[in-house]
């Protein structure tokens, strides 16, 4: 392949094949499909948690825990931002083929990995972020901050020389129907579901809940509030204040149509619901 290009795999080859599920730290229970977890069964896999600069570190034992006894036993906290525990990946990938007897007989020594996953928890982010540490390339799969962005299952793309590795992304899947309405909650406000088929409004007034249930009242700071609050609407018009969020509209008088600047409630949502999401508001667990 030409200098600087992704290394793609030619035609599939009897291979070691294994699956990395990847979650968001911060929805470590949530973001979980339970049905690729019934479809994996007892099959060893490698569950990662990415985005672990969200999610508040005090709560990484209890959720660990939690997991253990779901049968979950090998789990890596990462940050594919910085590159943070992606290292450890490789080694933990080719230990537990290596100590399976199903993939003893295979005739090529390559290994091919699967990354499931619900939307936007960093499935390519993670794929670049270990081609970059184990082949120094840039990027090879197109990353973004919204649901939807990887659109099919791609060719393999290699992340690793010794040994040799192959990674496949695959766009995010929900299950078709969710557990509860918590949990569809959790997953929007992480940018599993696009925002407009819940509401901004209605998101923002449930991060706010979840701020000061979890007792962060980092937007309390952000926005110059005096204390912390339960009103959606107060904290909403100090955001847009706070971030310059206002609009022009008419407004029809006896004498007329008058112009006016208002507070654009709309758009201080999508700014709080982002801040959130950028970690400005402080680590949470959502879980």
């Amino acid at each position: 392949s030409p200098i600087g290009s992704p290394r793609f795999s030619p035609s599939p080859l009897p291979h070691r094949q294994r699956v990395v599920v990847l979650s968001g730290a911060h929805i470590p229970l949530s973001g979980r499909n339970p049905m690729l977890q019934e479809a994996l069964g007892i099959r060893p896999h490698v569950l990662v948690l990415n985005k672990m600069d969200l999610a508040d570190p005090r709560r990484q034992p209890t959720v660990l825990e939690r997991l253990k006894q779901q049968g979950c036993s090998h789990v890596v906290f990462t940050d594919c931002q910085r590159d943070g525990n992606v290292k450890k990946i490789v080694p933990l990938v080719a230990r537990l083929v290596g100590d399976s007897l199903r993939y003893h007989r295979a005739e090529s020594t390559e290994y091919s990995i699967l990354v499931i996953g619900v939307p936007n928890v960093g499935k390519s982010s993670l794929i670049n972020s270990m081609r970059r540490l184990h082949l120094k390339k840039g990027k090879a799969t197109t990353v973004g901050g919204e649901p939807g962005v990887t659109k099919a299952v791609l060719t393999r793309i290699q992340v690793c020389e010794k040994p040799l590795m192959y990674l496949v992304d695959t766009p995010g899947v929900l299950p078709p129907r969710l557990g509860d309405l918590e949990t569809g909650m959790k997953l929007a406000l992480c940018g599993a579901i696009r925002d407009h088929l819940v509401g901004e409004d209605i998101m923002a007034d449930y991060l706010l809940y979840t701020l000061n249930k979890h007792q962060q009242f980092g937007y309390v700071r952000r926005y110059g509030l005096t204390k912390a609050c339960d009103d959606i609407q107060a904290v909403l018009r100090r955001v847009a204040l706070a971030q310059g969020r206002t609009q022009r509209v008419k407004v029809l008088t006896g004498t007329g149509d008058v112009n006016m600047t208002m507070l654009n409630y709309p758009a201080a949502a999508y700014e709080f619901l982002r801040d959130f999401r950028a970690g400005r508001l402080g680590r949470v667990t959502l879980d």
